[in-house]
């Protein structure tokens, strides 16, 4: 039986974001319970079991505020009723909207379907829903508001804690959206009050973030760490058109192939916890037609699973193109979003989560994680996430993979270290450059990518000596493997070898990418912002300049790609490698193009081809991989038997 739970390895959750299919985030308000059985019902034989649910915080918790002379304000009501003297009323809830979502957890269970519950829904498609007496306070800071917050979250969880169908409590839908926040140590604290009382509440369930657009950096307000330290699971919200660096090219492309992978992972590596895609879509059929769209999620589906990225809920269950409140109203890409049409008929999205279900659950194996090559570790003074997704994207197509790790936290073990794009005189302090050189004398590369950085002891670390530094535009040119490679930068780097060898030096002379011997490893520099310059630059992996690029990583990684069970075979088919036991691996090989692709694989010397567990290989080897589709194998070691 699969595994669906997100806190465990080779755990993988299906499912959607919820609103009953009539009414929107008027459900609770609009009460049809036959229409919210009747949904989840086609939600369960859909395949779709894992439902993320919002109780709409001014429904719930439907306080005003009553004023005296002078606006002073008076006393917290119901209307013009005083709260009750119960502890319903003490919490300020609505006893009604409680009953409501009883019956929908218990209809839930019924129907086999796990809930997550996003409990404070302050923030949903773009409008601000608080209780009247908040709403024009500071949701976040202002401590009155903070009183009832916790009173609302304790009371709901100690409620509904009995319910079956319940798996995880969720801190809200995008509550870092509600209000401002003017430092990190405001997110912290509100995270950390509302996941300690869900936790004093119910301490059995996990708690999940429900955050989006999170960062590792000195400038984010809402931190990865934070998240990780307080709450039990990140989650992402990878929309293309709304994620930096993503609505470049179409969702279709091998960019977006691995967006919601990327980040999923940039988020659960930084902060040391599982991480899963909460809300996925394309936001509907003015990004990508329905076919295209379904194609995506193919392919999103099956890098999520492939690299432990634990789940992923569509966004959403319903198209809402019918209702006529806000915020449906007022934003023409929150209304059809639906995995159904609003007279219930599937969209091939739906079709694509079951085709998927049906194939993950035919192997019969519970995925191991998947191995680790490289650690890329992200700096201070740069764009992070830029950095992160385009080095993700150089290794998969060079044939490894990477962990990424915040250059303050202890240094994770590698045989490969990558800072890409490395920016400003703070991305690399004394300790961890220390640090970096012990285990490069140990026998470790080391790879940098320059983007205006300054190290200090750079030619002792990279066997060059810095002639001259203009912050002006320039290009660095290479010939690898008969590939040229163009890559644009902000900063021109004139730099001489004193002990370093130049790689890829194209006919003018220039030296742009070199390697230096020390000790029993090595260090690599170039000497332009790779990561950054592609990560901004539309068509980059697929224009004749550039994508060509992941030869770049190719060049760096041969040591540790030399201990894979398998080779690359093409740079739009990505590959992990599971160990199922000493001997044994599961290799999971996605086609990220939009177009068929037929490979050879390649086993390194002492591996063997057994058989292929989803999708066939042919006793030459050959595996046809139709395009956005995987194929899953299993290799032996035949060196150890």
């Amino acid at each position: 039986m699969r595994n669906h739970d997100v806190t465990t390895p080779g755990g993988f959750a299906t499912g959607c974001n919820y609103w009953a299919s009539h009414a929107g985030t008027m459900m609770w308000s609009d009460w049809k319970p036959e229409v919210v059985d009747a949904d989840l019902v086609q939600l369960a034989s859909s395949g779709l079991t894992t439902v993320r649910v919002f109780p709409l915080w001014p429904v719930f918790q439907p306080l005003s505020q009553t004023y005296g002379g002078a606006g002073r304000p008076h006393d917290l009501r119901f209307g013009e009723s005083p709260l009750p003297d119960t502890c319903a009323g003490r919490a300020g809830v609505s006893e009604e909207a409680m009953e409501r979502f009883g019956y929908l957890a218990d209809r839930a269970e019924a129907h086999g379907i796990r809930l997550i519950v996003g409990l404070v829904t302050g923030w949903m498609s773009g409008r601000l829903f608080v209780p009247p007496a908040f709403e024009r306070l500071n949701v976040l800071t202002d401590p009155m508001v903070r009183r009832w917050t916790l009173r609302f979250v304790r009371y709901f969880v100690s409620r509904m804690k009995e319910k079956p169908a319940i798996a995880y409590w969720d801190l809200g839908n995008e509550c870092n959206c509600m209000a401002h926040v003017d430092s990190p140590d405001r997110a912290y604290e509100w995270t950390a009050s509302v996941a300690g009382a869900i936790r004093v509440a119910d301490p059995t369930r996990p708690v999940v973030s429900g955050m989006h657009s999170l960062g590792p950096g000195q400038n984010a307000l809402w931190r990865i760490q934070d998240q990780g330290e307080l709450t039990d699971v990140l989650t992402t919200h990878p929309y293309p058109i709304f994620t930096p660096h993503c609505n470049q090219e179409p969702v279709d492309s091998i960019r977006n192939a691995f967006h919601a992978t990327a980040e999923s992972r940039f988020y659960g590596d930084i902060a040391g916890r599982p991480c899963f895609a909460e809300e996925l879509g394309t936001l509907g059929p003015e990004v990508a037609s329905e076919s295209i769209a379904a194609s995506y999620l193919t392919n999103a589906l099956w890098n999520l699973w492939a690299h432990d990225c634990r789940g992923m809920l569509w966004w959403c269950a319903y198209d809402q193109d019918l209702l006529t409140h806000a915020p449906y109203d007022w934003n023409g890409h929150e209304r059809e979003l639906g995995l159904f049409r609003n007279d219930r008929s599937p969209k091939p999205m739906q079709a694509a989560i079951s085709r998927f279900v049906e194939a993950i659950e035919s192997t019969g194996v519970t995925l191991p994680p998947f191995r680790r090559d490289a650690v890329c570790i992200l700096t201070e003074g740069q764009d992070q996430w830029g950095a992160a997704y385009a080095a993700f994207i150089l290794a998969k197509q060079a044939g490894f993979d990477i962990e990424f790790q915040w250059a303050e936290q202890p240094l994770k073990d590698a045989q490969l270290y990558i800072v890409p794009s490395a920016a400003g005189a703070h991305c690399i302090d004394s300790r961890l450059h220390h640090e970096l050189m012990a285990r490069v004398e140990r026998g470790a590369s080391l790879y940098l990518s320059h983007d205006g950085c300054f190290l200090g002891w750079f030619r002792e670390t990279f066997g060059v000596e810095i002639q001259s530094r203009v912050a002006a535009p320039a290009e660095v040119e290479l010939e690898l493997d008969g590939a040229r490679i163009t890559i644009g930068g902000s900063v021109s780097l004139s730099v001489e070898p004193t002990g370093a060898t130049a790689i890829g030096a194209p006919s003018s002379g220039a030296v742009g990418f070199t390697k230096h011997r020390i000790g029993k490893g090595s260090t690599y520099l170039l000497t332009a912002p790779l990561e950054r310059f592609l990560s901004e630059t539309p068509g980059a992996f697929t224009d004749p300049g550039t994508r060509d690029a992941w030869r770049i990583y190719a060049e760096i990684s041969r040591d540790v790609r030399s201990r894979r069970a398998l080779g690359p075979v093409d740079p739009m088919v990505s590959a992990t490698e599971h160990e199922l036991d000493q001997h044994s691996r599961v290799a999971v090989l996605v086609n990220n193009a939009p177009d068929e692709r037929v490979v050879r694989l390649a086993p390194s010397p002492g591996w063997k081809v057994e058989r292929a567990i989803v999708g066939s290989v042919d006793e030459e080897l050959v595996v046809r991989l139709l395009a956005k589709q995987a194929a899953v194998i299993v290799v032996t070691d035949q060196s150890l038997s």
